[in-house]
Formats: structure tokens, sequence, C-alpha cells
């Protein structure tokens, strides 16, 4: 069901690679909601994912960046407003890559050329996106910018390795420029620790299956999907939370507020029984 709460407004997705991807289906209810977006990932992503598509479906124009470049970040800004007619109210930031992780280095055993790679992707490429889109004033005033992160970034979860360290870093940009951007131009600034979730990326990550079957035991509402996180997502675009900034906003149907559920003591205790 549409509400039409993003009528009218331009955006920008970043990181939609797929139909698995939480950027595909947040740009897909962005429209519905009555948006005019463009599309933003690189180009290996354009030649190995299917964003044509999804363009071609929602009539939303491609522009082509690696999101550790600032140059291609000012083109995508500078493009964006041409081809939409304005200045942009909002953005999505949904790109995350650690090749440590891909590798299986445990993270004891990191290469720190890879580390630097995770960093600069999955999140210092947060902050050269404001940073492109602040110095060319591209935000609407109460525009909104959101990034995903995980609950990694302040818990250990086994097998998320460097990208913990990213996610931490994230959300510490995530409070930085928030309130750079919202004292000078009353941009917000918010990230959703999104529950684990099965995109291709999350796919990489080492007993993804068995954290996602334990985080959705341990979840009084269950696993949030990728299509809940698109709802939230419009919430956090949209005018009625105009004065919601520089927060981390957990979407994760109760995991981050837990200790131990039922579910998950009756899996143990079941397990113990039968031995």
């Amino acid at each position: 069901m549409a509400y039409n709460l993003l009528k009218g407004k331009r955006g920008i997705i970043f990181g939609a690679l797929n139909d698995a991807s939480i950027a595909w289906k947040v740009a897909e209810r962005c429209v519905e909601e009555g948006a005019s977006i463009v599309l933003s990932n690189t180009e290996m992503a354009l030649r190995m994912g299917e964003l044509n598509t999804l363009s071609e479906k929602l009539n939303a124009p491609v522009v082509a960046a690696d999101a550790t470049n600032y140059d291609d970040l000012e083109n995508v800004f500078t493009k964006a407003q041409e081809l939409l007619g304005g200045k942009i109210d909002f953005v999505l930031h949904s790109i995350g890559m650690s090749p440590n992780v891909r590798k299986r280095r445990t993270y004891d055993d990191l290469d720190y050329r890879w580390l630097n790679q995770t960093l600069d992707i999955s999140a210092i490429s947060f902050h050269k996106m404001m940073q492109a889109a602040k110095k060319l004033d591209a935000i609407a005033e109460y525009g909104s910018i959101v990034a995903l992160t995980y609950i990694a970034s302040e818990r250990i979860i086994f097998g998320y390795n460097d990208m913990a360290d990213a996610k931490s870093l994230l959300e510490s940009i995530t409070r930085s420029f928030g309130y750079v951007y919202g004292k000078d131009k009353h941009v917000r600034v918010n990230a959703i620790s999104q529950s684990p979730t099965p995109t291709t990326a999350g796919k990489g990550i080492k007993n993804i299956d068995e954290m996602f079957d334990f985080s959705d035991k341990m979840s009084p509402l269950g696993n949030a999907t990728a299509n809940e996180c698109a709802d939230y997502c419009v919430t956090l675009f949209s005018d009625l939370t105009r004065k919601v900034t520089m927060q981390t906003l957990y979407h994760d149907g109760g995991y981050s507020s837990m200790g131990l559920s039922m579910d998950v003591m009756k899996k143990y205790s079941d397990e113990f029984t039968e031995e």
C-alpha cells in the first residue's frame, strides 16, 4: 500500500545490485511512494548486476560511480540534480564490502591493505558522499541521508570480522556529520541497524545461515526483511521524521534489547537433552 509519503521528492539510491539487495527494495518503495530517483553503483556492479533492469522498471536513470572516489560522487550529485530537476531530498548509502571477509581471513590475521579497503568502501565513502553533497549544496533543507549498519558495530558477532570496525566508524560518521549538516543546512543523517539479511553481500559472511537463524529465534518479532527495511527507510526519507537525526535506529525485531529468548533456550535445552 502506498501513502504518497515521498510525493514530489527526489532521491539517490546507492548500492542496488540485484533484487536481493536492500537498496533495490528501497528504490522500488520510494518510487511507489511518489519519488523520482537516480540509481548509482560502480561500473563493475553495473556489468555484473541487474541494475539496468531496475532502471527500466522504475524509469530511474543510472549514474555510475565508485563511492570511494570523491570526483565520482561530485558527478553523481551534479548529474542527479540535472536529471531530476532540483535539489536532492534523500540519499541511501547501502554500500559495504570486506576483502578479508571474502577471503576468510580471521580478525587476528587481517591483510591491512584489505582492511583499508574495507573501511574506505564501507564507511569512509559515507563521509565522502556527504562532504561532496554539502560542498555542492545538493541536498534540500530538511533532506534525509540514511546509511545501513549492523549491531556488530557494538557487539561481537562471530564471522563479521573487520566489517564490524567499518560499521562502528560508519555510525560515528553518522553522528559527527549529522551534527555539522544539521546545524548548517538542516539535513538529517541517520543509520538503520538492520537484522541480518540474505543479500548478495551478506551471503559472503561466514556462518550467515546460523547467524540468521539465531537472530530470528532471539527476536520477539523475528528478523526484519529487506522489504520491511525499505518501508522504514521511506519513513526516514519522509517529512514525518523531520527532527530525527544523528541516530542509529534499530530495525531488528527487538534483537538489540534481548539477552536470551525462550526459543533459543529451548533449542539448546533440546540439544543437551538429546545428548
